[in-house]
């Protein structure tokens, strides 16, 4: 018999944990929601949801209501048919106990249950349940009201029925788990977003998105089926279309100028497969590619995709050569060529589906690209044939498309070329750091040669890049890549990161861990970092999603009494500070203290030295007014600094901001500053 070793010897049977019933959501929520930050906090509202969107799809309902309750409570209501809630043959408990407490659980694996489904197969309504402080269950059918509530999961009785009605229909409401979730609270924009996304893709449902987090009275919602039946002074906005993805197209573009008159629309089913796909050409350069699987939002696509993008390129390379707008030496259009600004929804429906990861972000089911590139590649040929016109307008734009590709390639090669040329020669700038390890490499990206040339002397030279820019980048919202690589700071930028740009961008090679932004606190500043937040969501955007790029706070006050230096960084953080100090906050003329000769004098000279009972305040306008060890202390020493991570929960969200906010169109852009102006915090 072998010997065991002792380290064999410490690991045996008693170490292997076994989890029961709910016991491993808990244990380790992120193997099914992705996190437990803002996207898992979403991910449980969309999970219940989506429980009641399959009863839409299905043709069961035709009418949701998802409520935000005070305390950021959840309550989805569903017009359809009802948990059921006659004891399970297996579990022997009520089918509504479950579906709650079971994982795997569901009417989504027998194929009388559902047709199409798009949650989790059963997972979904068992996670939240497993992820909530507490959960209650109303469901409305078999003529009865039936209520099951749930403390973490567990039960807090068996179901029973407490009424009787002819209504049919699920409520359930649910409280996010604060010891699971970094935070409990609903972004109310995200929320409309995603389900104003969900009435496009089901024709005829009405969906109710209410906001009562501010109500201050007790909600009686026990009393009725719908909220809006008590007619609550609240926040709220319903969604109804019947255009299906043809609206949504036309809403993502309804602020763009189309280059194509006739949106394109197909719904045909083969194999078993619903295919539905719109899409319509605008005068962009990006492009906007959504795709669903079974109404879930696959944002990293996935087969279906392949299928239209595959479609896409030889409908459009097909219908050039036959009708000799490509020569016969011409190159073939590539699939960045046709993609230059689309706006296309790609939609499966498919019995159950196969996804690539927990949270559905990716399809790979096979079958779903054949189906999408016969149907949407027949569909789009005939389209071609039928409207000429919009044809040689797809085709003229995707020409140029070309041409500036090879435009682009050559600049990007010259870029390249020039730095391999010189020995990867840095911009002159550049005051590189030490170091050659990305994880502590850090570059600041500041605002002109004041601001430079103190961030080079405060600097930490060993971990820290300092990289100044002079005036306002080009707006690459504007430019192709050949036009914004003859830019003289946007190319030092491109040299500097190290990881090229465009289509031979490499991650791998990027030299710093962490790029700041760091400009002045006024409206250029802010103007600048736009310009270069647009620059990185466009050009740089896996930087962004690796969590590489942030923007620095600096001070926006140093407030003095003797030796005592403190910064604040808000107007309420000063005047904290001042009353710690044991000064008094007021504001205008009362401000300037001493004699009235002297505060004339301070007035007069108009400095940003105030006197507040012996208390100096600087308001500092920009980095360069701070010498090198204030900037050192407030911006950049890591132990003090702070750093605002730059992320996109909602890129359709900030793609249409950009575009509104940099874009060509300026009427769009005058009726979003006068929607905003009174948001607007001016310091001038």
């Amino acid at each position: 018999m072998a010997k065991t070793s002792a380290k064999a010897g410490s690991y045996g049977a008693d170490d292997i944990q076994v989890l029961e019933g709910l016991e491993p959501v808990r244990k380790r929520p992120g193997m099914y929601i992705g996190s437990t930050g803002p996207e898992g906090l979403q991910h449980l509202l969309v999970e219940i949801f989506d429980n009641s969107r399959d009863e839409a799809m299905n043709g069961f309902a035709d009418e949701i209501e998802v409520a935000i309750l005070p305390g950021n409570a959840v309550r989805v209501v569903d017009n359809g048919r009802g948990i059921p809630v006659d004891v399970h043959k297996k579990t022997k408990v009520s089918t509504l106990e479950t579906v709650m407490t079971v994982l795997h659980a569901g009417g989504k694996f027998e194929n009388e249950g559902y047709k199409i489904s798009g949650g989790l197969h059963g997972v979904g309504a068992s996670v939240v349940n497993a992820l909530s402080s507490w959960l209650k269950v109303m469901v409305y059918r078999d003529d009865g009201i039936y209520i099951q509530e749930y403390r973490r999961g567990k039960k807090e009785y068996n179901v029973k029925k407490v009424g009787s009605t002819k209504q049919t229909g699920t409520i359930i409401t649910f409280q996010p788990d604060d010891t699971i979730f970094s935070e409990t609270i609903y972004d109310w924009s995200r929320v409309v977003s995603q389900l104003r996304g969900q009435a496009y893709l089901v024709k005829k449902l009405r969906i109710r998105v209410i906001d009562a987090r501010n109500y201050i009275g007790k909600i009686k919602a026990d009393e009725v089926f719908y909220l809006k039946e008590l007619d609550l002074p609240v926040l709220s906005e319903t969604f109804y279309f019947e255009g299906g993805l043809l609206s949504l197209v036309k809403f993502y573009n309804q602020k763009q100028k189309p280059i194509q008159k006739e949106i394109f629309y197909i719904e045909k089913e083969t194999n078993n497969i619903m295919v539905e796909v719109a899409l319509q050409y605008i005068d962009d350069i990006t492009a906007k590619e959504i795709s669903f699987t079974n109404n879930t939002n696959t944002p990293e696509g996935g087969t279906h995709l392949t299928g239209f993008r595959t479609a896409l390129t030889r409908t459009l390379n097909d219908y050039a050569r036959k009708n000799n707008l490509l020569k016969d030496n011409d190159e073939n259009f590539t699939g960045d060529d046709v993609r230059e600004g689309i706006t296309s929804v790609v939609s499966v429906k498919l019995r159950d589906p196969q996804f690539e990861g927990q949270t559905k972000a990716k399809l790979g089911s096979v079958e779903a690209r054949g189906a999408v590139e016969t149907v949407f590649g027949e569909a789009f040929t005939f389209f071609l044939e039928e409207h000429p016109e919009d044809a040689r307008a797809i085709i003229g734009k995707v020409i140029l498309a070309l041409k500036a590709r090879k435009a682009a390639k050559a600049a990007k090669d010259s870029v390249l070329r020039k730095g391999a040329l010189e020995g990867m020669t840095l911009p002159g700038k550049l005051a590189d750091c030490q170091t050659r390890n990305m994880e502590e490499a850090e570059l600041f990206i500041v605002e002109g040669d004041s601001a430079g040339g103190s961030s080079k002397q405060g600097r930490d030279r060993r971990t820290q890049a300092v990289l100044p820019l002079k005036g306002k980048i080009l707006n690459v919202e504007k430019a192709r890549l050949d036009k914004m690589l003859d830019s003289k700071e946007v190319k030092s930028l491109v040299i500097a990161l190290g990881t090229a740009i465009g289509d031979v961008f490499d991650i791998s090679k990027l030299r710093y861990g962490k790029v700041i932004i760091a400009t002045d606190a006024d409206v250029d500043g802010a103007h600048i970092r736009t310009l270069l937040l647009t620059l990185f969501y466009r050009y740089y955007r896996p930087l962004i999603d690796s969590a590489h790029i942030y923007i620095a706070q600096p001070p926006l006050y140093k407030i003095k009494k003797g030796k005592d230096i403190r910064y604040a960084y808000s107007d309420l953080e000063k005047d904290n500070v001042i009353k710690e100090l044991g000064g008094e906050v007021v504001t205008g003329q009362e401000a300037l203290t001493g004699s009235d000769e002297e505060a004339e004098d301070e007035a007069e000279k108009e400095t940003k030295i105030k006197r507040v009972t012996k208390i100096a305040i600087q308001r500092y306008k920009g980095l360069g007014e701070m010498n090198p060890e204030e900037l050192w202390e407030t911006t950049m020493d890591p132990a003090r600094r702070i750093l605002k991570q730059v992320t996109v929960e909602e890129a359709e969200e900030a793609d249409k901001t950009f575009d509104i906010l940099m874009g060509n169109e300026v009427e769009p852009r005058r009726i979003f500053i006068q929607t905003h102006a009174k948001l607007a915090n001016l310091d001038i």
